[in-house]
């Protein structure tokens, strides 16, 4: 506080108003395989629509991740999605043809043309069909002593009623008599300009007529001719073509790789996939539309000209959500330039195109290239989804340092409270899970024996005790919960039943509690545990079973279908093998919770002068806490000290602050007992 040394007023404000922080209590994290979507990420997802939008829908691929989302996102509203991919995975992509648009030069050089000039235009598409059902007509000044281009621009270049058949670009005859383009026009020069069809492709045809011989013809090496030199023609026949080889194509590449961007047709007849759409616009544009199933869902204007909207730059990561856009030539860089107005190669201009005048004559055989893409639909095809049934632990695992598979799972940020890789029953992906759930201490990690795996009661017992072929090792750890048996479930999207990973159904009890009533609640029993969805277990369990996996230091959650009651999860053990307060799910979960509070509501104390107030402002922050969780039924008693008996000097030497808080978490009844005392009749029982 600064000392005050002159006479005055003065407010000084003061936050002293601190509280626990509140945060959302149940986030799950599933890690797994998808048809499409960002991979190695953790993305939030909030509805079903939403991970079917992003990553696909429910396929036959290893795991199942997508399928457990779906059922997640019924008990909850969100989730984070981890896709792993393997080496095999690969972008979907379309190759899309170039082609040229068919191009006729204007000029009144040695033509001696002294008033306006009329034109008419009739233009085809890539199919040759009409472009429009009339001949259009246009007015240009090409009188001497004009700005002949910007007199034909302004004609051509406006679209007068909305075809967007045509278009003028400046050229110019250099020292060798070639065309070449021309950015600068000055009043009185004889260069004009072109009159270029605005579809490209082998069908696209530009037919030009003038009240005066203006039409020139432009030939393969770039030079204007006619029947003579500089004489031109008043009408003229053009034809566009394609430039689409084994060497030069644009490829549009999905920003994902998977096989849910190919485009196909489902059992029902409905699209999957995407698919690319080419539509020409006026002069050099085009738009390039991505189609998802069917439907349009992106939009692009692009441009193959200099200084234009290059189509690699309009679709580029970040523009779009789906795609992106590359020029490939084997052997070769393409460069923007490459693909201006005057579209050259290392060999000069691209050849092709036939030019017919009035007399029919075949006098040249190519013009220079006013690129576009070709109109047209090509499908997204060669995805694939990276996923080896036999290969996949190193992928979902994942690394580290890089935080790909489940360690995408290890942030702080996510807030993420139970954690599974479901239907991919690996040992060393599980206890990679559960370890990360240790170390983490955010979450409790859901797992399951494989299908094949345990087939009776005892065979999930011996695997959970790493008695079995698929595990060789026990799970002990209060950050982990087992569930068996498997459950089969019908599954709209796929339109058929599936038997499904338990462990997807542990989780989504355990977020539906916290939606419920708390996060400390059992997830389990006919109150919270019941599942709807569910028609039949794996296997029938009776009252011995479930002592069995649930008792004599077993630690397996049976979900039991019960004939009246339904299919019920009816246990909530972790699998901790001692018998403590955290061998109950619901304790767990209430000391994660905790511990993400604290952290969160006391980061602030962090370097304030380590003495009495503190001390008590921290008491103050954390009382308020455990109060309101013990008037939530989450403890039944409390106390926190923080003062001199537990901060020591020695421990304020070394920079410590202290806090000791000891809790008694509330217990799940798991075992409701009528004891009946049967008397005789001169037996006293009221009074």
């Amino acid at each position: 506080m600064a000392n005050i040394v002159s006479p005055g007023v003065y407010v000084i404000e003061k936050d002293i108003s601190n509280y626990p922080a509140t945060i959302d209590s149940t986030t799950v994290g599933v890690v797994g395989f998808a048809e499409k979507g960002p991979t190695n990420k953790a993305t939030l997802i909030t509805s079903q629509e939403r991970l079917v939008d992003t990553f696909g829908e429910p396929v036959e691929v290893v795991g199942q991740g997508v399928l457990a989302g779906l059922e997640i996102l019924e008990a909850s509203n969100r989730l984070y999605f981890v896709r792993a991919v393997d080496d095999d995975a690969k972008n979907a992509s379309a190759t899309i043809p170039f082609g040229f648009c068919p191009a006729i030069a204007v000029s009144s050089a040695g033509v001696g043309v002294t008033k306006k000039v009329t034109f008419k235009v009739q233009v085809t598409d890539h199919t040759g069909a009409s472009a429009f059902p009339f001949i259009k007509t246009y007015v240009a000044n090409l009188s001497a002593g004009t700005d002949q281009f910007n007199a034909l621009a302004s004609v051509f270049g406006t679209d007068l009623d909305g075809l967007k058949a045509v278009a003028a670009y400046p050229y110019e005859i250099d020292a060798n008599g070639d065309v070449a383009p021309k950015t600068v026009v000055t009043t009185g020069e004889t260069a004009a300009g072109f009159i270029v069809g605005s579809f490209a492709g082998s069908g696209a045809t530009l037919y030009v007529s003038a009240s005066e011989p203006v039409l020139m013809a432009v030939d393969q090496n770039g030079g204007v001719h006619a029947a003579s030199e500089l004489v031109g023609f008043s009408q003229l026949t053009v034809s566009g073509g394609s430039i689409y080889t084994s060497s030069l194509k644009y490829v549009v590449e999905s920003l994902y790789p998977g096989a849910g961007y190919n485009l196909g047709t489902k059992s029902d007849g409905s699209l999957s996939g995407n698919s690319i759409e080419v539509d020409p616009l006026g002069g050099s544009k085009f738009s390039v539309v991505l189609n998802d199933k069917g439907a349009l869902k992106e939009s692009f204007k692009a441009s193959l000209l200099n200084g234009g909207l290059f189509l690699t730059d309009v679709i580029s990561e970040g523009k779009s959500d789906f795609i992106q856009g590359s020029v490939y030539e084997e052997d070769a860089v393409i460069e923007p330039e490459k693909l201006a107005v005057f579209a050259s190669t290392a060999d000069g201009f691209i050849k092709g195109a036939a030019v017919s005048g009035v007399s029919g004559t075949a006098f040249v055989t190519g013009t220079p290239r006013f690129l576009k893409l070709v109109q047209g639909t090509v499908a997204m095809a060669s995805g694939d989804n990276g996923a080896d049934p036999n290969n996949y632990e190193e992928f979902v695992i994942g690394d580290p340092q890089e935080k790909t598979g489940i360690y995408a799972l290890d942030d702080d940020g996510l807030n993420l409270t139970i954690g599974l890789v479901p239907g991919l029953a690996s040992q060393n992906v599980q206890n990679a899970l559960i370890t990360l759930a240790e170390t983490s201490q955010n979450f409790i990690a859901c797992v399951s024996p494989p299908y094949l795996a345990a087939d009776t009661p005892q065979e999930a017992i011996d695997w959970s005790n790493g008695l079995s072929d698929t595990r060789t090792a026990a799970i002990n750890s209060s950050y982990a919960a087992i569930y068996w048996p498997w459950v089969k479930t019908f599954v709209p999207t796929l339109g058929e039943d599936k038997w499904l990973d338990p462990a997807i159904y542990g989780a989504r009890q355990i977020a539906y509690t916290a939606g419920v009533s708390e996060l400390w609640f059992a997830p389990a029993g006919f109150v919270r545990g019941r599942l709807t969805k569910p028609t039949q277990t794996q296997t029938i369990l009776n009252q011995g079973d479930r002592d069995s996996m649930y008792s004599g230091g077993n630690v397996i959650n049976p979900i039991v279908n019960f004939p009246q009651q339904g299919i019920t999860i009816f246990g909530q053990r972790t699998a901790q093998r001692a018998p403590t307060a955290l061998d109950r799910i619901n304790v767990r979960m209430l000391m994660i919770y905790i511990r993400k509070v604290l952290l969160l509501s006391t980061q602030r104390f962090a370097f304030e002068p380590n003495d009495a107030i503190l001390w008590s402002q921290i008491q103050e922050t954390v009382n308020p806490l455990l109060d309101d969780i013990k008037r939530r039924r989450g403890i039944t008693e409390f106390k926190v000290i923080c003062d001199e008996t537990v901060n020591t000097p020695l421990r304020v030497d070394r920079n410590e602050v202290w806090c000791k808080i000891l809790i008694k978490p509330t217990k799940a009844a798991e075992a409701v007992v009528f004891e009946l005392n049967i008397t005789s009749q001169s037996a006293k029982i009221s009074g």
